[in-house]
């Protein structure tokens, strides 16, 4: 893996940041729930997929985090911080099963859901703990997957294509310059 992080980089990180707070407000707009289309993990699940390692968990935490604080959605305490460790793991694991094991797209995909649902569940967790939230951590993933079915799916479906034409598009554009 390459240590030193690409203007490239930084400004791709930057649009995916920005996505990751428009996007939940155009759903939100048009009366579609967060929680069920998953709205904010898109951004970061692409950022997996075209960022190092790094710039994808950096992602994936800051997008809950500046969401939270320039709209108020997810609310700041706990959502914002339960999303960030869940948003941070995802682009962490995509990233490094992709560079690291070469896995494809699917297989990335799940198995980051899969770990980001589990950390989210553990923060919960410690937020109980620590905090005394009253929240139960087994049922708020339960109902997390549940209630996010309709985004899963879409992002199962819609991302794939997505980051095709994406890596299409930037090889082409990175062979022109």
């Amino acid at each position: 893996m390459k240590n030193k992080i690409t203007t490239r980089e930084i400004v791709l990180s930057g649009l995916l940041l920005a996505s990751g707070i428009l996007l939940p407000m155009v759903f939100h707009m048009f009366s579609l729930t967060g929680p069920i289309a998953l709205p904010m993990h898109i951004p970061v699940l692409i950022g997996g997929f075209l960022l190092s390692p790094q710039l994808a968990l950096l992602l994936g935490i800051m997008t809950p985090i500046i969401s939270g604080l320039l709209t108020g959605m997810p609310v700041m305490f706990p959502m914002s911080i339960i999303m960030a460790f869940e948003l941070g793991t995802y682009g962490l694991v995509i990233a490094i099963a992709t560079r690291k094991f070469k896995l494809s797209i699917i297989p990335s995909l799940i198995i980051a859901m899969i770990s980001g649902r589990i950390i989210a569940g553990l923060t919960v967790a410690a937020l109980v703990q620590l905090f005394a939230v009253k929240m139960n951590p087994v049922m708020f993933v339960k109902g997390a997957i549940i209630t996010g079915i309709p985004g899963i799916i879409i992002q199962l479906i819609f991302i794939p294509s997505l980051i095709y034409a994406l890596k299409a598009y930037l090889k082409k554009t990175s062979a022109n310059a």
